[in-house]
């Protein structure tokens, strides 16, 4: 690791400068300047799918030089942090070789696009002893982490049940056109978003042990590529609901659907208990619904975000001015410099995962098989 004046550094290596490129970049230019990290990241090398628009990338976002070869990254001393925001089909071809260099592997979510492949990256890292996180950013809300605490504490009673969603919009025209997304490999809505709401359940919860799905393809066909006349078969969700049995006696429902018409955003849960309830959506992320029981003051009390919630304080000392996305993801890469540093390790790491994929995979084969499954 390069040495400067103030404090040790490490160098990022980012694959992929799309949006989620862009959101890493941003987290990984922001996050020394929030937080009391160990390391500062120095924002060494961009690969993206060609020399040419890596370099334009490497320009607009910050980075030394770029690439068109992935390979060429992994392998670059100055790289000690692998980030990849890549196709899905690249995560596990990419993490292998960061693992087999030593390096930290921080990898968007789904981790792969089986979960066979998944139990393999996660085998792989965990026989090297390499840092893994994936990223899975919404569970970095500090009012998540109070639902979980609050959950814990017994104040809500035994819970009872679990109801989750994951809707948006993006995919609701019939005219949006085929892309990795909807590829085989890309899982459809239950992966791509439908993994999102599955982590929250199980960091509330804890793992699930059952499920029954139902999936369904809205759009029966799309264009094969943007402003195409030929069209093509449409063969992954656009909309799931599941039934839930958790391990610890819990029963519920999510659904996940990227073709929700007026939802741009709904990422959203309600768990009920013995003596009380909570609520959350991600529209409303800076504030978590808790609902009392007492005599004469039933009903939701809306605790809003403020220093008191931490780390919201490292952004901001006032409560009430509001936590974004892109904050989140600043927050998941300062619990990575410091695991990478030797820290307290930090999740979802490539087994937690992993085990959201397992989930996945049920649902889709218990849609397939019209039958319960034991994970």
């Amino acid at each position: 690791m390069a040495q400067d004046d103030k404090r040790a550094s490490v160098g990022i290596g980012l694959i992929g400068s799309g949006f989620m490129g862009r959101c890493h970049a941003n987290a990984f230019r922001s996050v020394a300047g929030l937080f009391d990290v160990p390391l500062e990241p120095r924002l060494n090398v961009l690969a993206d799918a060609s020399d040419e628009l890596a370099a334009q990338a490497a320009q607009a976002l910050g980075f030394v030089r770029g690439t068109g070869s992935w390979q060429e990254l992994v392998a670059d001393e100055a790289v000690d942090i692998v980030a990849i925001t890549a196709p899905n089909v690249l995560h596990a071809p990419i993490a292998h070789a960061a693992i087999a260099a030593g390096k930290t592997v921080y990898c968007e979510k789904p981790l792969s696009t089986t979960a066979a492949i998944a139990l393999e990256m996660t085998e792989a890292a965990e026989a090297a002893s390499v840092v893994t996180l994936v990223g899975f950013n919404f569970l970095r809300n500090p009012m998540i982490k109070l639902a979980r605490e609050i959950i814990a504490s017994g104040e809500i009673g035994e819970v009872t049940g679990f109801r989750g969603r994951h809707a948006e919009n993006y995919m609701a025209n019939s005219e949006v056109a085929h892309s990795f997304r909807t590829d085989p490999q890309g899982g459809g809505a239950l992966a791509d978003i439908g993994s999102h709401i599955i982590s929250m359940a199980r960091y509330l919860l804890g793992p699930i042990a059952e499920v029954q799905a139902d999936c369904r393809t809205i759009h029966a066909t799309r264009p094969v590529a943007p402003g195409a006349s030929e069209r093509a078969p449409v063969e992954v969700d656009d909309m799931t609901h599941a039934l839930l049995r958790f391990e610890n006696g819990v029963s519920g429902s999510l659904e996940a659907n990227w073709a929700a018409t007026a939802r741009t955003m709904d990422l959203s849960w309600e768990i009920t208990g013995t003596k009380g309830a909570l609520g959350f959506s991600q529209e409303q992320m800076n504030e978590l619904l808790l609902w009392s029981a007492t005599p004469g003051r039933s009903g939701y009390t809306r605790i809003e975000a403020g220093p008191a919630h931490p780390p919201y304080g490292a952004f901001c000392p006032a409560p009430g001015h509001h936590l974004g996305f892109n904050d989140l993801k600043v927050i998941e890469v300062a619990e990575l410099l410091s695991a990478h540093a030797g820290g307290p390790a930090c999740g979802p790491d490539f087994r937690e995962a992993y085990e959201v994929q397992r989930a996945v995979e049920a649902m889709q084969q218990s849609h397939a098989d019209r039958r319960w499954i034991t994970l």
